[in-house]
This record gives structure tokens, C-alpha cells and sequence, in this order.
């Protein structure tokens, strides 16, 4: 269900990613409090140094045509912008149905320095892919964190995210927190032992129908990858991608 809260908003200052799409529409204006109804997930912005090439390697790996530097899949659009040193997952975007279509603003988070917005460039349907290497969805994005309790006042509190997930990790010293909302989970990890020096997003799983065919059709197309095995989640097996993934640490998951 979708979930109803009050949030501060802001002017958002992101810069498109649609290509063909077109330009978003900024909602002008101070800072607004208003009730919020998040449907979904709606995109991701991953910088990088190249679009041109980012676009390429990112096709080959999910097989998908990109709308311009759009890359759409059954729960969430992946927005490649330019141009940085190195590729980072920049922003993550809830859809909000009630704001304009193709607009956007910014979600106030405090202290915590990551960009979050709220935006409407999607349907929340979660959509039929089609792709030639079979890989359909987001899992999840892993935000890596100083401070797990503000992470719980800012996606459950503020912005009324069903927190699935919330345990200490002993065996590498730190806590992990599932927060899910429509089909997809942001997972958050604090590392107490070595803390990161801000908190950052910094990895993204992808979910395919059988990861046997999928690795034969990624040999095909030249991505690397570690062997098969056994996911940390009951039922699946992953596998680490090593090429084509923008730099990324990144995961395809299916289930066993």
C-alpha cells in the first residue's frame, strides 16, 4: 500500500536524464509541507564519466534499450548523467503521483548528505521487460551509513517507509536495515568497526528470472562475472557482475 506522510520539499537542483524523454519541470518555490503519498520507487541517477559509454555497457549488461539515457525496468527507471571522475549512484527518487508528470523536488534530509526527491515520471504499475538477458527489476540499493537511527527517522518516520528489516550483523560489527517499499528494498548498512566517512549510496542488485540462462547470455555478450552461488536470502543464488556495471558494485540475483 502506499504509504501517506508530511514531508519538507524543496526546489530540486537535479538536472535531467530523460534524453528523448525531454526536460523535467522544476516546481519552483520555498520550502513546502504538505502530505505526500509515495507509490513506489521511481528512478535512480547514477553519475558517471561518459554517458555515451555508460549507456553502452549498461544495454549490454541489462538488455534493454535505452530511451535516451534512460534505462527502464518493471519497478524503476535508471537515469546516466554526466560528466565525474568516476561513476556513483547519485539520487534515488520516490514517486509521488500527485505531483506534476515529469516534475520533481527535492526531499529535505537533514543532516544525512545524500539527494532523495520526490518525482513522477513513472506509472507505479510495476511493467512487463523486456529483456534479452533476463533481467526485469531493481532488488534493491544499498546506502551505507554512519548513523542506522537516522536512517529509521528519515525513511520510516519522515517519509513512511515500512522498515522490514532491522539487525546487528556481529560477524562484521554492524547493523542492516531493510526498508521496503512498493517492489523494491533499500538496504541500509552501518559498519560500526569502519564507518564510512559519509553516507553514500553504494551498490545495486538486479533481479532475472533464472541465473543459470542469464550468466550463459552475459558470457555471450562479454560481462564478467564470479561463479554462481548461494544468496545470503533463503531460495536464491547470485552472482558478482565485474565488467560492464559502470564501476558499481553490483549483484544479479534469481532464485534457486
Amino acid at each position: 500500500m502506499p504509504s501517506s506522510t508530511t514531508i519538507s520539499r524543496q526546489s530540486a537542483p537535479f538536472t535531467d536524464a530523460l534524453g528523448s524523454g525531454g526536460q523535467p519541470r522544476i516546481i519552483p518555490g520555498d520550502t513546502l509541507q504538505e502530505t505526500a503519498v509515495f507509490a513506489a520507487f521511481d528512478r535512480v541517477y547514477i553519475d558517471v564519466p561518459s554517458p555515451h559509454d555508460a549507456i553502452a555497457e549498461y544495454a549490454t549488461l541489462l538488455g534493454v534499450v535505452a530511451d535516451g539515457s534512460r534505462l527502464s525496468l518493471a519497478n524503476l527507471d535508471i537515469c546516466l548523467r554526466g560528466d565525474t571522475e568516476t561513476a556513483a549512484i547519485a539520487g534515488l527518487n520516490l514517486l509521488d503521483t500527485a505531483l506534476p508528470p515529469a516534475t520533481e523536488q527535492v526531499v529535505s534530509t537533514g543532516e544525512m548528505p545524500i539527494q532523495l526527491a520526490a518525482s513522477n515520471y513513472r506509472s507505479p504499475d510495476y511493467r512487463s521487460t523486456d529483456s534479452t538477458t533476463g533481467i526485469y527489476a531493481v532488488d534493491h540499493i544499498v546506502l551505507q551509513t554512519r548513523d542506522a537511527d537516522a536512517c529509521i527517522a528519515l525513511f520510516r518516520d519522515q517519509l513512511g517507509l515500512r522498515l522490514a528489516l532491522d539487525q546487528a550483523v556481529p560477524e562484521w560489527g554492524g547493523r542492516m536495515l531493510f526498508f521496503r517499499h512498493g517492489k523494491m528494498t533499500l538496504e541500509v548498512i552501518q559498519n560500526l568497526k569502519e564507518p564510512p566517512p559519509r553516507d553514500f549510496f553504494w551498490g545495486i542488485t538486479y533481479l532475472c528470472h533464472n541465473i543459470d540462462e542469464t550468466i550463459e547470455l552475459l558470457d555471450v555478450r562479454g560481462v564478467a562475472h564470479s561463479p554462481i552461488r548461494e544468496g545470503r536470502k533463503p531460495g536464491t543464488r547470485v552472482a558478482t557482475i565485474k565488467s560492464h556495471a559502470l564501476g558499481l558494485p553490483t549483484l544479479i540475483i534469481g532464485p534457486a
